[in-house]
């Protein structure tokens, strides 16, 4: 595609300025985007945008969220948690981040998300919130709402959404490029300046044309990237839009080693990885071989089926190496009443009995998957990234929070506290009259003139596939170097490959997006290629053991 860069001049061709200019633009819906919005929205004169490319904006990883999110116990204390999530991401957590999360979450959760958005978490016989309990944690303090939490949370933000007159919600709308200055200025003097984002350009999907939307402040709540990889419990889009589109525009990227995987996925061939949440295990569950043997002991005997996740998933996986299972399996259905597995987890029981597994009467057979990005683009304890005027809140962000390995319903959380404190942030940058954008003659308009070529499904699913294969065999549970570097190798072509055919091909959602995934691969793959320690979520078999490493 030939887009407006320094590498690639363009000449105008008369598109529109699309949908914008407005004070702050978001891209993504979930939890990190709805929330700063919906704190931005207090002022009645900001002017907030939200773009999503789904045509329906609940559709994000937040919708997927089973388990629930973290809030304060009735025996817990913020320098608790704090502890916990410090433990959890095996000495990588940033202690700041992990206490301003333990600290700030609890009062938001209940200030937005129960009495803003009028979340219906679960509650006792007495009225109080009842708290669940999930692996890694020292006390029960997770609040839920059934199995769904996370769809109930974003169609409550999102209704909080609509009743705010200054929040324009876009949907069908993808991000193709950050608009950054010097990278797409017509001053050559611009060179000599920080690096500053002005907006993004947005392909409308419906319209097919490319729009140059301005703000003042742009934010990526984007989501993580799971679907760069084979297995996975993320939905569609979550393909590393965010991390790719900060990492063209020079955006700190750190982390990017730690993926983490979900230990139990339902083992579904040919289909998607549903999640079994980590609450199963929270309430009982226990992990078995097929023969019917609990193994977790063998390799935590601390915390058994409670372990932080990334043990586990390395149980699970070198149970499967080593005795060539297809899968293990997750036993719930003799440690909980068939009641109340029905009224704890009927999203879970449902989908299972759509695949034949009744979970109140047999084992649910699980496999590892590639569930969340621990890394991303650096920010601040206010969401800013080292790009001027640029906010990264959620997933696609390295608050320093997770570490090496998140702790179990932490990330809503962290939405939650980074999304308000951004919107605070930039509200006190406008309040002062600071960072106004350009005007759209200061910047290329989007030139696709001279392409022919419509975009091919089968060459878009092909490679995307090739990249998918790649991550899971070679940038998987368990690394070397001399996968790491073959799966480099591999990428780079693959990555040349992409680029020629983005260049000379009419946009698409899935061009855009597998782009996106080849530049998120990369990234991951070199990173830990560089990181010869094991730690956390990131496993190498040929790293030396050092004090603080955790393997299995």
């Amino acid at each position: 595609m030939a887009e407006a860069s320094k590498n690639n001049p363009t000449s105008p061709n008369g598109d529109e300025s699309g949908p914008g200019p407005t004070d702050v633009l978001i891209i993504g819906s979930g939890i990190a985007g709805a929330t700063t919005a919906l704190r931005l929205a207090r002022n009645p004169r900001r002017r907030v945008t939200v773009v999503t490319r789904e045509e329906d904006p609940k559709q994000s990883n937040t919708r997927w969220a089973q388990g629930g999110v973290v809030g304060r116990g009735m025996d817990d204390a913020p320098e608790t948690l704090a502890s916990d999530i410090v433990a959890a991401g095996a000495g990588a957590s940033s202690p700041q981040a992990a206490r301003l999360l333990s600290e700030e979450g609890p009062r938001l959760l209940q200030e937005i998300l129960v009495e803003e958005a009028g979340i219906p978490f679960d509650r006792g016989d007495s009225g109080q919130l009842a708290y669940g309990r999930e692996a890694a944690h020292s006390r029960r303090r997770v609040v839920h709402v059934g199995d769904t939490t996370g769809l109930s949370i974003i169609e409550g933000l999102m209704a909080a959404l609509r009743r705010c007159p200054n929040v324009k919600l876009l949907t069908g709308f993808t991000a193709v490029d950050l608009i950054t200055f010097p990278h797409h200025s017509r001053d050559p003097l611009a060179t000599y300046e920080p690096i500053t984002c002005h907006g993004a350009y947005l392909f409308d999907r419906q319209a097919r044309r490319v729009h140059r939307h301005l703000a003042r402040f742009t934010v990526l709540a984007t989501g993580g990237l799971g679907r760069i990889f084979r297995n996975t419990t993320n939905p569609v889009g979550a393909r590393g839009d965010g991390l790719a589109m900060a990492h063209r525009a020079g955006a700190r990227i750190v982390n990017a080693e730690y993926v983490q995987f979900h230990p139990t996925a339902m083992a579904a061939p040919g289909g998607d990885s549903f999640l079994i949440s980590e609450a199963v295990r929270g309430e009982g569950g226990v992990l078995l071989s097929p023969d019917g043997r609990a193994f977790m002991a063998d390799y935590a005997p601390q915390w058994k089926d409670l372990a932080p996740r990334d043990v586990v998933a390395r149980a699970i996986h070198h149970q499967m190496e080593t005795h060539g299972y297809p899968h293990v399996l997750l036993d719930i259905a003799s440690r909980m009443p068939a009641a109340a597995i029905e009224e704890r987890f009927p999203n879970i029981r449902s989908t299972c009995l759509d695949a034949g597994i009744d979970i109140t009467a047999e084992p649910i057979p699980v496999v590892p998957a590639a569930h969340y990005f621990c890394g991303g683009v650096l920010v601040d304890s206010w969401g800013q990234s080292n790009i001027r005027n640029l906010h990264v809140v959620g997933e696609a962000s390295c608050t320093g929070v997770h570490g090496a390995n998140r702790l179990a319903s932490t990330s809503l959380l962290e939405g939650l506290v980074w999304g308000s404190r951004a919107a605070d942030k930039m509200e006190a940058c406008m309040n002062s009259g600071s960072f106004l954008p350009p005007s759209l003659e200061d910047l290329p308009p989007w030139d696709d003139s001279g392409l022919v070529s419509d975009p091919d499904p089968a060459l878009i699913q092909g490679d995307m596939q090739t990249i998918q294969n790649i991550m899971w065999h070679y940038v998987g549970l368990v690394r070397s170097g001399d996968r790491l570097s073959r799966a480099i190798r591999e990428l780079r072509h693959l990555w040349n490959e992409i680029e020629t055919f983005y260049r000379t091909t009419k946009l698409s959602d899935g061009l855009i997006g597998l782009r996106n995934a080849v530049e998120a691969a990369l990234i991951v793959a070199r990173a830990a290629f560089h990181n010869r320690q094991s730690r956390g979520c990131h496993y190498r078999q040929d790293s030396v053991l050092e004090d603080g490493d955790r393997l299995i």
